[in-house]
C-alpha cells in the first residue's frame, strides 16, 4: 500500500512540474498586461505587487480559458494537460469548477480586448489583504469596468444579449476568486513536499526552496 501511494506522490509531483514549468511563462506575461493598465503604476510598489502576487492565477486563467476545452487545458506551447491530470493535481471539485468556469467565459464569445478589460477587473481588486490605497485602485477598476461595459454594448449594437453579458460576467468574478483561494490552498501541498519548481512559481506562491547540494 505504501508503494502505491509513494507512486501516486511521485506522479503528483511530476505533473505539478509539468504544470509550473507551462504556467510560469504567464507570470511575466501577466507583469506585463499590469504595466500597460493606465494608472497601474501609480500605485504602490507594494500594492503593485500584492495585485499581481495574489490576482495572478485569476488573471491568467481569465486569459487562458479559450483553450480550456471538455477534457483539456492547453498550454501556449501546443502541450497540454487532460483532465484526469488536473484531478491527481487538485481534487475533482476543483477541476469540474475550472472547466465549468472556462466553458461559460467562452460561450460569451469575448473578444481578446473584452477579455482584457475583463482580466483588468479581475486583476484590479483593491480588497486584497495588504491594500494600502484601496480607493485609488477600485476608480481605477470602476474606469476599467465602464470601458468594458461601453466595449460590449457597442460591439454588439445594444442588444438585449449586450445588457444581459455584463451582469454575467460581474457575477463571474466571485467564482474566479473562489478558484484562486482554492488553488492557493492546493499549494499548501507543494509548501509541504517542496518539490523543485521554477523559481518564479515558487516566489509567486511562497513554496519555500530547498537549498540544493
Amino acid at each position: 500500500m505504501s508503494s502505491v501511494s509513494e507512486s501516486l506522490e511521485f506522479q503528483k509531483i511530476w505533473l505539478w512540474q509539468q504544470y509550473a514549468a507551462r504556467v510560469t511563462p504567464g507570470v511575466q506575461r501577466v507583469v506585463e498586461f499590469a504595466k500597460r493598465l493606465p494608472g497601474f503604476c501609480d500605485f504602490t510598489q507594494d500594492d503593485q505587487l500584492i495585485l499581481i502576487k495574489m490576482g495572478f492565477f485569476e488573471t491568467w486563467l481569465s486569459h487562458v480559458a479559450r483553450l480550456v476545452k471538455d477534457s483539456t487545458l492547453t498550454f501556449d506551447d501546443g502541450t497540454y494537460l487532460t483532465r484526469q491530470q488536473l484531478e491527481i493535481i487538485y481534487d475533482t471539485d476543483f477541476v469540474v469548477s475550472l472547466f465549468n468556469f472556462a466553458n461559460t467565459l467562452n460561450v460569451y464569445g469575448l473578444s481578446d480586448t473584452e477579455i482584457g478589460l475583463f482580466s483588468a477587473m479581475v486583476l484590479l481588486a483593491s480588497d486584497r489583504p495588504g491594500i494600502s490605497e484601496s480607493k485609488m485602485i477600485a476608480r481605477t477598476r470602476e474606469r476599467i469596468t465602464e470601458a468594458l461595459r461601453v466595449q460590449i454594448v457597442r460591439s454588439r449594437n445594444a442588444s438585449t444579449q449586450a445588457l444581459q453579458l455584463m451582469p454575467a460576467l460581474e457575477a463571474k468574478i466571485p467564482e474566479l476568486r473562489s478558484l484562486g483561494a482554492k488553488h492557493n490552498a492546493h499549494c499548501g501541498w507543494l509548501r509541504m513536499t517542496k518539490p523543485r519548481l521554477p523559481p518564479l512559481f515558487a516566489e509567486l506562491f511562497d513554496i519555500p526552496m530547498e537549498d540544493e547540494s
